[in-house]
């Protein structure tokens, strides 16, 4: 605490910007009193990974655009929720980061699985390459379902992370399905179709530990993200108090979503006002310093963050979760079961235990990444990118 202190000292003159509420702030699934818990507040917020627009890039397949400002707001999102899941897998959501503090080696990996280079993992040319495959050129916008489809598909090669990842179509989350995925002991599907999985740099530095592919996994950690439309031009009422007991979930990764092709990343709220990260700010790519070690700072938001009235919020988003074992995946199941008998809450999406009959392939999961199929399927899931993009007509 005496650390979290000295690092916003500099910070006391914009404390005001927080509103002096008794309704707790909750951040990611933890809660916290502005009265008494200001610091903590801030640095929870400010040791998540920010990402913005950037400029002065390596060109995006070689030729393309070198900064994403204009139109990389809702790819940066994706990338920050997905960071937040790497950070609950590979660092715990009870890390902090201090700047000039000395961090751990999985810090920096983490990070690196998103730099603005084409062989980083989740980086902006990863995903900007990959949405091709979902009908979207580059430099064209990204709805929440889109990056999540394209994030999925990287996620694959990240064989360090080993994540299951599940994107819950037609608002309804499939309980068999899910762990048909997460129990699923093999390889991920497409990552050994994938010739230069040998090249270190897809490891970030990071070696492939000898006979990690044929370790049985018992359940592997599930990032699920559940695209949304939660009203037609602007978010139903009914739908609020929902989504606010989905940033109480300790499995909460947030939300991506905004306003009409103005993404954000919301992390948490205070009594109706949303709090999150905005990617709408153009900073420099950055390089590793002459030590090989990346200068960190401009991916950490250091001052309060910005809120919105959840009310004008875009109906269309992302709700993402993040569950390390099977404990946690059935302890989601029982919260998301009593959030059904709330008064006054409606149901944002469906919790079954069975595929239900009128869905359109029972099989989507299996499928491998560049299957016609997926495509095919994300496509016609695909609508509501289209509704988002149409709104700001």
């Amino acid at each position: 605490l005496f650390l979290a202190t000295l690092t916003y000292d500099t910070l006391r003159f914009e404390y005001e910007d927080f509103p002096e509420t008794k309704e707790p702030v909750w951040i990611l699934g933890r809660k916290y009193s502005v009265f008494t818990e200001k610091e903590e507040i801030l640095l929870d917020v400010t040791s998540r990974l920010w990402f913005t627009y950037r400029k002065n890039f390596p060109a995006i397949g070689g030729t393309g655009p070198t900064s994403d400002t204009g139109w990389g707001c809702m790819l940066r999102c994706g990338q920050m929720i997905f960071a937040q899941a790497l950070v609950c897998r590979h660092l715990g959501r009870d890390w902090r980061w201090i700047k000039g503090k000395r961090q751990m080696d999985n810090y920096f990996n983490v990070l690196n699985a998103f730099i603005d280079k084409k062989d980083s993992y989740y980086s902006i040319h990863q995903i900007a390459q990959m949405g091709v495959g979902e009908g979207k050129s580059i430099g064209q916008w990204y709805g929440p379902n889109t990056v999540a489809q394209v994030l999925k598909k990287l996620a694959t090669f990240d064989t360090w992370s080993s994540l299951a990842v599940h994107i819950a179509m037609d608002n309804t989350v499939v309980m068999e399905e899910i762990r048909r995925l997460c129990q699923s002991n093999l390889p991920c599907a497409g990552a050994a179709a994938c010739p230069a999985l040998e090249s270190d740099l897809l490891y970030n530095g990071y070696p492939e530990e000898p006979g990690l592919r044929d370790r049985l996994v018992l359940w592997k950690p599930l990032v699920l993200l559940i695209p949304l439309r939660l009203g037609l031009t602007e978010i139903n009422e009914a739908y609020i108090e929902t989504l606010k007991h989905c940033f109480m979930m300790p499995q909460s990764l947030g939300v991506i979503g905004g306003k009409p092709n103005s993404a954000h990343y919301f992390i948490g709220y205070v009594g109706e006002e949303l709090i999150y990260l905005d990617p709408h700010t153009t900073q420099p790519a950055v390089e590793p310093g002459d030590s090989g070690c990346l200068p960190d700072d401009s991916f950490h938001c250091q001052h309060p963050p910005c809120r919105m009235s959840i009310a004008e919020l875009d109906p269309s988003i992302a709700v993402g979760f993040f569950c390390n074992t099977e404990a946690d995946f059935n302890d989601w199941c029982q919260q998301i079961k009593k959030l059904a008998l709330v008064r006054g809450a409606l149901p944002m999406f469906e919790l079954v235990e069975r595929q239900p009959s009128h869905f359109s392939n029972p099989d989507v999961l299996n499928l491998t990444p560049d299957s016609s199929d997926a495509d095919r399927l994300e496509r016609f899931f695909d609508s509501e990118d289209e509704d988002f993009e149409i709104l700001s007509l």
